[in-house]
């Protein structure tokens, strides 16, 4: 009975990250690629690629996807580059679909405004379902969890590097342009995703604490704080407290629903961390993941 509810649960994911790469392709395609306004990341290097070049868009977005899914594929687990790699290639595909259809628009402020809301909402689906479309993601979460700088704000330096280079050769308006695009993708990201912050923290009360744990550090990197508690109803339980990234929920669900599907959760934004919260690998390689 789990085991069709989780196929049942990944099907849908993967129809649903099949509909947001379609929804971001179309984005890019109909309403960014004819102004040359780049989005950020692979995407965007792909675009000015492109339209220096004339390579097909969506056979460069995904030769240079391919490199960050090898170095992601032992890190961020092997659900997670699947999906990625399922949402890179749909995305790419349909770049090529879209890509003889007339624009929707010349006006460079509707093609801002309305591709990056659109994009917004096609990224957005497919991180909630677990995936990702651009791999300086992936990079950002690995730098993330090696030396801990933010997620977002490492995506943000390679997307101004990007836009950078993009003024340099098609004028700096256009970079402007870009800019205002990532700024408006990433606020609708956010909605669509159900959540403002990068960092999450999540509360897990469950009676397989052990082995949760260990399979939350095997597959995430991440360690987890063990404390006693005691319902009213259900008596002595334990919880475990676990800071990850948005990027990681999805993956820390699937774990859960595997090792105890009565396990309750809560997830909640995190909007400030201070001091040390996750400890390099190298540091634990001698400890127990759930200390």
């Amino acid at each position: 009975m789990i085991r069709k509810r989780i196929t049942g649960e990944l099907l849908i994911e993967l129809l649903l990250i099949t509909v947001g790469a379609v929804i971001a392709a179309f984005a890019i395609e109909e309403f960014l690629v004819g102004c040359t306004i780049l989005d950020g990341g692979v995407v965007g290097i792909s675009i000015m690629l492109n339209t220096l070049l004339k390579i097909p868009l969506g056979l460069l977005t995904m030769l240079i996807n391919i490199p960050f899914l090898i170095i992601g594929f032992r890190k961020m687990g092997k659900m997670f580059i699947a999906k990625s790699a399922y949402a890179m290639l749909i995305f790419s595909v349909f770049l090529q679909v879209f890509a003889p259809l007339k624009n929707a628009t010349e006006e460079y402020l509707l093609a801002v405004s309305f591709g990056g809301v659109i994009l917004g909402i096609g990224v957005g689906l497919v991180i909630k379902c677990g995936g990702c479309l651009d791999g300086t993601e992936t990079v950002a979460i690995l730098l993330n969890r090696r030396f801990k700088f933010p997620v977002g704000q490492t995506v943000l330096i390679f997307n101004i590097v990007i836009f950078s280079v993009a003024g340099f050769f098609f004028g700096f308006d256009r970079a402007m342009y870009s800019l205002l695009t990532y700024f408006i993708t990433s606020k609708v990201l956010d909605i669509v995703e159900n959540g403002t912050e990068q960092t999450k923290a999540a509360m897990i009360i469950t009676n397989d604490a052990k082995q949760i744990a260990d399979q939350i550090y095997k597959r995430l990197g991440r360690t987890v704080t063990i404390m006693e508690g005691e319902g009213l109803v259900s008596g002595k339980k334990v919880i475990l407290y676990c800071v990850l990234t948005r990027f990681e929920v999805r993956e820390l669900r699937s774990i859960i629903g595997q090792v105890d599907a009565s396990a309750f959760i809560a997830i909640s934004d995190v909007s400030e961390i201070i001091g040390r919260h996750i400890k390099k690998t190298v540091e634990l390689e001698k400890k127990d993941p759930a200390e």
